[in-house]
């Protein structure tokens, strides 16, 4: 996958990772921002307007027979800015299915869309740290 997100610091213990469960059949990359779908059931984010849980912490391979993964909830992270510069201390959330961010719009952190928030100025397309809370 493409713009995974990059472990910068772990906090809390070890990145406070929850497991959740997810599909077999499906692929989820290391560095992938999740979403819950349903009670406990998470995937690869593939939409904005949805809630974001965190990062996966370990890939799966489709059809392994893996039914759960760890998500991080706690740690700063490097993602790709996509759509609107973000300034340090700017809420983020996703962008769009390609695990990319932008500027959190009204309701993303009512609806808990948001992944955290900037802790470095982020130019369209460029890289920069985010602290990931969830």
């Amino acid at each position: 996958m493409a713009n995974e997100a990059i472990i910068v610091e772990l906090l809390g213990n070890g990145g406070d990772p929850v497991r959740y469960i997810v599909a077999d059949a499906g692929a989820i990359p290391k560095g992938s921002v999740m979403e819950l779908t349903t009670a406990r059931l998470a995937k690869v984010a593939s939409a904005v307007d949805t809630p974001i849980i965190g990062i996966a912490a370990e890939e799966k391979v489709a059809n392994d027979g893996q039914v759960a993964i760890a998500v991080y909830t706690n740690g700063i992270f490097q993602l790709k800015c996509a759509t609107t510069q973000c300034a340090i201390g700017d809420q983020v959330s996703l962008a769009a299915a390609d695990n990319t961010i932008a500027l959190m719009t009204t309701l993303d952190m009512e609806k808990g869309w948001t992944l955290g928030y900037a802790l470095e100025t982020i130019a369209i397309g460029a890289t920069g740290m985010i602290r990931v809370l969830k």
